[in-house]
């Protein structure tokens, strides 16, 4: 089979239904396919891997890496701009230094203390965590202003997908590509503008070797493109869900001393 006639034979159908409407119906598909209400209601999740870290795409660094993500109930609907959930994201060999992000603040955690990140950092964590397709998905499909379209049929890695533009209140538009068959999401595309250079940054991300996590499905493996050049993979060796994090996970306890912020 060409690929003329492959797009052809996806293309035809929706010739009958407006862009909002497909682009409606392929979210639909995407959530169930990622597990419905079992995806929907996921309160925590840890990742549990290895983190590659690239420059001018040539390894620079790795480390074993745990990412533990809870989810915080926002207002229904849910204001623009604001991200509801905690992380903390742990490395090296004993797991000892690492970030931790929640709703209001980011801080960078060693053995000497926690510091408070820099503005660039916290407003780059916000950032990439509202272009992410699953917690879009999971958090910010009721924001007021959000527009959800059909793009088109694209190939990607010699795979038939559909991608869906998701346009919010400030225009700010997240590209993703769903595999036509799984319906799962396998590519994503956002730009932003550099604080210094006012540059336009292209950031990609490839989702892909999904897997069922207590009924939801979940990629365990990541990669992160900026212009062109590989910046990150995350290969995870476990990922769990629900497993009520304790509090302590999400919080800088009250014996923890505090730096200065970096200069």
């Amino acid at each position: 089979m060409t690929r003329r006639l492959l797009f052809g034979m996806i293309a035809a159908p929706l010739l009958a239904q407006s862009k909002a409407e497909k682009g409606k119906a392929i979210v639909d598909a995407a959530i169930k396919a990622l597990g419905g209400t079992n995806f929907l209601e996921m309160k925590d999740r840890t990742e549990t891997g290895r983190a590659y870290s690239f420059y001018d795409s040539k390894l620079s660094g790795l480390a074993r890496a745990k990412i533990m993500t809870r989810y915080v109930t926002a207002p229904d609907p849910p204001p623009a701009g604001k991200v509801f959930q905690r992380e903390r994201q742990l490395f090296g060999k004993k797991l000892d230094y690492g970030v931790l992000f929640d709703e209001d603040n980011g801080w960078s955690v060693t053995f000497r203390g926690a510091a408070p990140v820099p503005p660039a950092h916290w407003t780059r964590y916000q950032e990439s965590t509202r272009n992410n397709v699953f917690y879009l998905l999971r958090q910010r499909l009721r924001e007021p202003g959000l527009i959800v379209e059909f793009k088109g049929t694209e190939l990607f890695d010699n795979q038939p997908t559909e991608a869906v533009d998701f346009v919010d209140a400030n225009n700010a538009t997240l590209t993703v590509q769903f595999h036509y068959s799984t319906h799962l999401p396998v590519r994503q595309v956002y730009f932003r503008r550099d604080p210094m250079t006012k540059d336009r940054i292209e950031e990609v991300t490839v989702f892909s070797k999904y897997r069922d996590v207590g009924g939801v499905q979940w990629p365990f493996a990541i990669t992160r493109h900026r212009d062109g050049n590989k910046t990150y993979e995350m290969f995870a060796e476990s990922v769990t869900i629900n497993e009520d994090l304790p509090d302590q996970h999400f919080t800088i306890p009250a014996n923890v001393k505090i730096l200065k912020p970096p200069r």
